[in-house]
């Protein structure tokens, strides 16, 4: 026997403001600012812009876990562990920072190319991870499978960045991870998504407007929408009341663990703050090439 659809509800709505980030990008940032600092395991939440000249040169990460996803526009990228890689328009780089590693991350300008833009979420790494080695998963825009709740000729197009939406799973089994869906409405529908119960979970909407479960009110652009979690509601209801509305839902499991976050370092406790600090300014366990390493696309 089934069991009855209870769907979320919204119990709080961030609008993202553009600010300046970076070396001169511009960011709208929700989770992670005064209003909406708390939401386990979701540490930060971007939607940036970067115009010709700008970026995100040469800076150190250590605890959690960076997604970087593409809208338009392309990003080039390199660290000290020498990986480095272009992410391309509907693609993903989801990068484990473990116990520490220093990157660039850069747009690409070309002619024949729009402006990057993209949206990019931090994730906490459980505890007994945040020491590990770094490690990547990466999808190319032709890896990433996609789900049509009304088939392929219907109004809603899924892609499953990570985690499973009406029957299609994704390959990415990253450390730091949650279930990532960009939803693409070409025109008003209505769609429901199974989300684990008791999970935290988000929708941030860049086009369009959508209502969420029974609400009477639609919700408008570049809004982060928080649902409820309760034990009883098993997903949650999303329509669109535009065409060519998009939005991405997140969802992930909450950590039973406290936040100390120093700008790019995130960890449990003051104390490994401190100590994160002074491996950062010692060059040592996993920040070895802290000081010697420099990045070519950083330094162009």
């Amino acid at each position: 026997m089934a069991l009855a659809r209870i769907s979320r509800s919204v119990v709080k709505k961030v609008l993202a403001i553009e600010q300046e980030e970076g070396a001169g990008a511009l960011v709208r940032r929700s989770i992670g600012t005064m209003k909406l600092r708390n939401l386990t395991p979701f540490l930060v939440l971007d939607h940036f812009h970067v115009a010709r000249g700008a970026g995100f040169p040469d800076h150190p990460h250590r605890g959690q876990a960076t997604v970087t996803y593409m809208l338009e526009g392309s990003s080039k990228h390199e660290d000290s562990a020498g990986h480095k890689g272009t992410i391309e328009t509907g693609g993903v780089q989801w990068m484990c920072a473990g116990k520490g590693i220093i990157h660039a991350e850069m747009p690409v300008h070309a002619a024949d190319q729009p402006e990057p833009r993209g949206l990019q979420l931090w994730v906490d790494l459980p505890k007994q991870y945040k020491m590990v080695d770094p490690s990547y998963q990466e999808l190319g825009p032709s890896e990433i499978p996609s789900a049509y709740p009304e088939g392929s000729d219907g109004p809603v197009h899924i892609k499953v960045i990570s985690g499973n939406s009406h029957g299609v799973e994704s390959p990415v089994r990253p450390l730091g991870g949650c279930w990532y869906f960009h939803v693409i409405f070409k025109k008003p529908a209505t769609i429901w998504q199974d989300i684990p119960a008791g999970w935290t979970s988000f929708i941030y909407i860049w086009k369009g407007a959508i209502k969420v479960g029974d609400e009477g009110a639609p919700f408008e652009s570049f809004h982060t929408l928080v649902l409820s979690a309760d034990a009883n509601q098993n997903g949650v209801k999303i329509e669109a009341t535009e065409e060519d509305t998009q939005l991405i839902l997140i969802a992930g499991e909450p950590l039973d663990q406290t936040v100390f976050q120093y700008g790019p370092f995130v960890m449990t406790s003051r104390e490994e703050i401190q100590k994160t600090l002074i491996d950062y300014q010692l060059g040592m366990n996993g920040f070895e090439k802290a000081h010697t390493w420099k990045s070519e696309i950083g330094n162009q």
